[in-house]
């Protein structure tokens, strides 16, 4: 096979960009486009409307669906099949997600709330929060070219801890209509509680709605293409999402003390997933970016998704060259990256002064694919600038609180004329009579 040719790495310099041209390059949306909209709401309603036939039927058309029995492709995968399925596991990958799954959930335990938080803000005023699991919720888990057994286990395992009622596993079949024994391995090994076998806006859609087979979630979690993410955005009427997703980016922030052949996989392994996948180095060191593009063009061609890689290079590949270290990070705090890889001298200094990241990776040994997979940190992250408002998936994503008052009488009475008065301010004079009924019998 022909090694692809390695484009170069488009290079700016930030100092000679206008707010316009820095603000193009920040301001980036995700990829549910209008017409990726339009037309994954159509699949939606008509899986909404038709059911487990308009559900198949979407397999079919776009993908997604087993290709066994062909009269009828199953859409559950028996839970008997997934424990069999991880039996099967060779044994260093299930090691392997033996390993990730006690990491993930080490760190995620942190996470998991007090059941029940109170606080007296007044004698005889008590108000506090209760810590309940959702009932079901859904957890996309990307297929067709690829399997994601990791992206599963990021999501499960804060679910259970959370305290899911019942979690619930969607992912599409390979493009030959066959599942990885990976995946459902994991499955396995989470124990799921159901999997069904549907992919792209359709999955979305049976989620969201229920069909006579599926009952519908409370929430629907995790990464996923243009079809999923527009899919997502339209069932908020429904349901409630993680957060709305773009491609998956990386971002370098480095100086001259890192290592080139390091920076350049860094790159690599992110812009991997997708020829429309972001890699940017930002640095203000010149002799770095050389090195870098130097070592882009020897490892790219030894790499397995090669064309794909250089694809993504040549569409959203960059260098951005700044003035220092401390122009560097205030880039990157304006891009809001979903992964950012930080090799600095100043590892205490860059981490105080970003806010805006999904994922921050601090160091020479800190690659973001050791995040992706055994540090236990998740990698169900907030894509093209949702890093300035969303958080990475964890316990918190899988649960709500439940507010409670506990009031008595003469709790009620200190704060009676502060309800009047507000009240009658804003006309709500019924507001203002729920609480004043209450004394009107009291015995003078």
């Amino acid at each position: 096979m022909t090694a692809p040719v390695v484009p170069r790495l488009r290079r700016l310099r930030l100092a000679d960009l206008d707010e316009p041209q820095r603000r193009a390059l920040t301001d980036r949306a995700s990829t549910a486009t209008p017409d990726i909209r339009a037309r994954a709401r159509a699949i939606v309603e008509a899986v909404r409307d038709g059911g487990d036939a308009a559900l198949r039927d979407a397999n079919a058309r776009f993908g997604g669906g087993l290709t066994e029995p062909a009269d009828q492709p199953a859409l559950a995968v028996d839970p008997a099949d997934l424990r069999a399925a991880r039996d099967r596991l060779p044994r260093d990958l299930r090691a392997g997600l033996e390993r990730m799954a006690a990491n993930i959930e080490r760190f995620h335990a942190v996470e998991v709330p007090p059941p029940e938080q109170w606080v007296t803000v007044e004698p005889g005023i008590e108000v506090g929060r209760v810590w309940r699991g959702l009932d079901r919720v859904a957890a996309y888990v990307p297929g067709g070219t690829a399997a994601y057994p990791s992206s599963l286990l990021m999501s499960a395992i804060p679910a259970r801890l959370a305290g899911v009622g019942r979690y619930v596993v969607a992912s599409p079949a390979s493009a030959d209509g066959r599942l990885s024994p990976a995946l459902l391995g994991a499955a396995g090994l989470m124990e799921v509680d159901e999997f069904w076998v549907m992919g792209g806006a359709q999955a979305v859609g049976a989620l969201a709605y229920g069909t006579e087979s599926i009952a519908r979630v409370d929430k629907i979690v995790g990464p996923g293409n243009a079809w999923v993410t527009a899919a997502k955005l339209e069932v908020l009427d429904r349901c409630a999402i993680d957060m709305p997703a773009g491609p998956t980016e990386v971002m370098v922030v480095a100086d001259d003390t890192a290592d080139p052949v390091h920076v350049a996989a860094d790159l690599l392994s992110q812009a991997e997933h997708g020829p429309d996948s972001p890699a940017l180095l930002v640095t203000p060191s010149t002799r770095l970016a050389d090195a870098v593009e130097a070592e882009l063009s020897r490892q790219l061609p030894t790499l397995a998704r090669r064309d794909t890689l250089a694809a993504a290079v040549a569409a959203a590949g960059m260098v951005v060259l700044t003035a220092d270290v401390v122009e560097a990070l205030a880039f990157a705090d304006d891009y809001a990256p979903e992964h950012l890889s930080c090799i600095v001298v100043d590892e205490a200094g860059a981490l105080a002064a970003l806010r805006h990241t999904g994922s921050l990776f601090l160091g020479p040994y800190a690659p973001e694919s050791a995040g992706d997979y055994a540090t236990g940190s998740n990698h169900v992250l907030p894509t093209a600038g949702g890093g300035r408002a969303y958080s990475p998936l964890g316990v918190e994503s899988f649960g709500r609180w439940m507010q409670v008052n506990r009031v008595t009488r003469d709790g009620l009475a200190r704060i009676m004329p502060a309800v009047a008065a507000v009240a009658e301010a804003e006309g709500l004079t019924a507001h203002r009579r729920a609480v004043e009924i209450r004394f009107e019998d009291a015995a003078p």
